[in-house]
Order: structure tokens, then sequence, then C-alpha cells
């Protein structure tokens, strides 16, 4: 699957190519009249430009349509090798088929250019057949250069993704084990629980998918708390909105969670700490009623979750502050 894949991406064309391989078939259209003028200059102008336009836009339509066909059904299934003799056979045959289509749709007119090319047509059909695969061969190198391109700045950004998301929840992992360690005499019970929650948190914590769903996340992050409360005897008590209506929406893996993990760091004093997780449209916020700080620096953590948003182009961090709380919000693009 992952092969069939990078072939189709490989050979995929953008609607953005697809124009700019429309453009340069209508300014090969006029390339084309200014070859018939130069053979007869009493030609007349508007029906040659007419006739030469309409040819052009025929190869690029056969194009289109063989080309797109070739790269869905065909390349994909034969070897990489023989790629190029398929894609150059029909690029010359877009270029015959569509100046024989001009060429009989015009026959029975009163155009001067049919006339003048009427005795050796197949013979023009079979150059511009061979002109259209030369375009075809600089369109092809250029398609394929970018498509590269795209793919080591694609791969560039993974490897930037994957590296900040290594970086993730070292420390928490030793207090954890910690803890665990510490349970393990003074209450078995207590101490197999935390393993089970640890493996579950692991677990997910080892899934490739960089975005997951909000549910998924707020699983990890009462996963997490509960972990985290071995520590602090249950002195963490998490508030979570409602959030039935937006389960299945795409955020960063560990996204809430870092935030929580930050509210219990900076914000933990010894007593009961109430970490509040409200939605709204197009935001997450996480709150919480413990030590204020001034001056609040994105540091490791903070900056690694802004990098991630920023990586994956889905919103932006915001820190918020007033009199009681002090939060993170993680403002979402609006996806309408």
């Amino acid at each position: 699957i992952k092969r069939f894949k990078m072939i189709k991406d490989e050979l995929k064309i953008s609607s953005k190519d697809w124009i700019n391989i429309l453009i340069i078939g209508i300014l090969f259209g006029f390339f084309q009249s200014l070859i018939f003028y130069f053979l007869n200059e009493n030609l007349q102008t508007i029906s040659t430009i007419v006739f030469s336009i309409s040819t052009a836009f025929f190869i690029a339509i056969f194009a289109m349509i063989l080309i797109n066909s070739s790269n869905r059904f065909i390349l994909p299934k034969i070897d990489k090798k023989y790629w190029s003799i398929f894609s150059l056979f029909f690029s010359f045959l877009s270029g015959f088929l569509g100046f024989l289509l001009a060429f009989f749709i015009y026959l029975n007119t009163d155009f001067e250019v049919i006339a003048l090319i009427s005795s050796f047509w197949l013979s023009i059909a079979v150059v511009v057949g061979f002109l259209t695969l030369l375009i075809a061969l600089i369109l092809h190198q250029f398609v394929s250069l970018k498509n590269k391109n795209n793919q080591i700045a694609k791969e560039i950004l993974e490897s930037k993704l994957k590296s900040l998301e290594n970086e993730l929840n070292p420390h928490f992992l030793f207090n954890a084990l910690n803890s665990v360690s510490q349970l393990i005499y003074i209450d078995k019970k207590k101490a197999e629980d935390a393993v089970i929650q640890l493996s579950r948190f692991l677990r997910n914590a080892i899934n490739k998918e960089s975005l997951v769903t909000l549910e998924n996340e707020i699983l990890m992050v009462q996963t997490y708390v509960g972990i985290e409360n071995i520590r602090f005897d249950n002195k963490i008590i998490l508030h979570i909105d409602d959030y039935k209506d937006l389960k299945l929406v795409k955020i960063p893996k560990f996204s809430i969670q870092l935030l929580v993990e930050n509210g219990i760091k900076h914000g933990y004093l010894g007593k009961e700490l109430n970490i509040y997780v409200k939605f709204d449209k197009n935001s997450i916020t996480v709150s919480n009623d413990g030590k204020k700080s001034s001056n609040i620096k994105f540091k490791t953590g903070l900056s690694n979750l802004e990098n991630r948003l920023k990586i994956l182009n889905i919103g932006k961090l915001e820190y918020i502050s007033d009199n009681e709380n002090m939060a993170f919000s993680i403002i979402l693009k609006d996806k309408n």
C-alpha cells in the first residue's frame, strides 16, 4: 500500500500543472499559426489563428485524457523503467490526434489554411506529434523536478516533526517510573494499576500519527493525570468540558497533555490543583487555579508545541492571563 501511494504521488499532476500545460498549448497554437503565415502570407489571419488555437486546445485535451488515464491505470502496473516510453508515446499521440481532430472539424469550411495543407495533412500531423513529444519531454523534467523538491520538503518537515515529538515526556516517564517503584513497597495494587496506566499511555505515545482525534487526546490526558496523581496523592483534579460534538477533531498528539503537564509543573503549590480544559469552536484552552506567573517564556515544551502547530499548519499557541487563571489556548484554523 505504501509503495502504491508513493507511485501515485510521483505520478500526480496538479491542477496548476494542467493549467500551465493548457497555456503552453495555446502559445503552441500561436506558434503554429505563424508557421502557416510564413508558408503563405496571403492566408486569412483570423481563420488561421482559430484553426491553430483549436489544434492546440484539442492537443491539450487529448494530453489530459491520455496522460491522466496512463498515470492512473497503466504506469502503476508496469516497471518504472518503461514509464518514459509510454509517456512519450501518449504525448506523441496527443499531438497527432489533436491535429487530426482539428483538421477534420474544419475540413468542410472555407478556411484557406485547410486548402493549403490538405495534400500533406498526415505528414503535418506526424510533425505536430513529435513537436508535442518534445514539449512533453521538457514538461516531464519540470514536473519531475518539482515533485522531487516537494517530496524533499515534505520529508524535511516530517523529520523535524518526529524530532520534536521525540523530545516529549522524558521527565514525566522517569517520574512515573520512580513513583511506581515506590508504590511497590507501599501499595502493590496501586503499583499494578499504575503500571497498567503507564502501559496504556506509552502504547498511545508510540503511535506514529502526528495528528490524533480530540477523543484520543483526552483519554491520554486522563491517563496522564491518573499516573501523576500517584506522586501528588490525588491532588490534581481534572475538569473537562463536554466535547461530544468535537470528538473527531484532529489535533497534534500530546498537545493538551503537554499544556496540562505545564500547568502541574508550574502551578502546583502543595495543595489541590484544579486543571480546566475548555473547548470553543476553534480553540482549546487549558487553565489552572495554581501559582500565577508574570513572566511566561516558551521554553522546550511550549516551543515544541508551537513549532508542531506551525509545521502541521493547523493553528497556533496563545498565552492568556487574567487575575484568576493562567491559561494557554490552542487556536485551530477554521476549516470552513
